[in-house]
């Protein structure tokens, strides 16, 4: 049998990652007080036929039920059944814009600042993260994606990287982004925009990424790029560092900026580490509109 007891803040996608678990074949409970974690797994056991792999929701709605969490945890390992602990994180900024998005009130909040409330949860759940099996920071992930991920850790039981690494091309007129980790700026590449026959694509096409990769200066800083990242991300690991936002930046973040965040994904991912791919401005730009109309 395979426990594994899906946790984390509050906004950072619990339900959404309960429905995954559900869809690759996992009996899923939420919001079960970790107290009964005990008993549940004994039913489970003794149910015919057995049921092999369990996903537990448990978050701060238990009140001071969640403090018996690793007391059931304990009792589980006497029943010989292994388990393991996933912690959903998210920044700040991302978990207030899911609530004001959905409209929902953060259960710590009591009528008050959602902030408040959010800073209140980090303070409770500290001990549950730091004694965490997998953390997933899902600031920067698509459901699409985090699904990749589960699938990838406990469908095939892929290797876990503790760091997440986000590569995310931009455009400067826009503004870099504040999460930022490290800011490539690559403005100073050959520009596709003053081609009239690329001005319209994106650095997704062929035919731009052709262009911006075809020079000599581009190919040299993509090697100078990946070789500062193989140099940093061991000692970030090591630090216990989690999510690494590793942002590119061109002028409008649609052609170089988006070619060169796509192949340092492309290199990252060969080598191994747990890495998504974001277009924070591809879309913005006028050319596009133009094109499209």
């Amino acid at each position: 049998m395979r426990f594994v007891i899906v946790t984390g803040m509050s906004g950072a996608g619990k339900s959404t990652v309960l429905k995954i678990f559900e869809d690759v074949g996992y009996y899923c409970v939420d919001n079960l007080p970790p107290s009964l974690i005990p008993n549940f797994a004994e039913l489970c056991l003794k149910r015919s036929g057995g049921i092999e792999q369990v996903a537990l929701g448990i978050d701060i709605r238990g009140g001071r039920l969640f403090e018996d969490l690793f007391s059931g945890l304990q009792a589980l390992s006497g029943l010989g059944v292994p388990y393991s602990i996933l912690f959903l994180e998210a920044s700040n900024d991302a978990l207030l814009n899911r609530y004001k998005e959905t409209r929902h009130i953060h259960p710590l909040a009591k009528g008050g600042l959602i902030s408040d409330g959010v800073a209140r949860e980090r303070e409770l759940l500290a001990e549950v993260k730091q004694k965490s099996t997998y953390i997933i920071d899902t600031s920067y992930f698509l459901t699409r994606q985090l699904r990749e991920k589960i699938v990838e850790i406990f469908v095939n039981d892929a290797r876990f990287d503790s760091l997440m690494i986000n590569v995310l091309s931009f455009g400067f007129k826009y503004g870099i982004p504040e999460e930022s980790d490290l800011v490539f700026d690559v403005r100073f590449l050959p520009n596709p925009f003053y081609d009239a026959a690329l001005k319209p694509l994106t650095g997704l096409d062929a035919e731009v990424r052709n262009f911006v990769m075809g020079f000599e200066v581009s190919q040299k800083f993509l090697e100078l790029i990946s070789s500062l990242l193989g140099f940093l991300i061991p000692r970030y690991v090591s630090e216990g560092k989690n999510q690494l936002i590793v942002s590119v930046g061109c002028t409008g973040g649609r052609h170089r900026s988006v070619t060169l965040a796509h192949a340092l994904f492309k290199k990252l991912r060969d080598s191994g580490h747990s890495v998504i791919l974001n277009h924070r401005d591809m879309e913005k730009d006028p050319a596009r509109t133009a094109a499209d109309s």
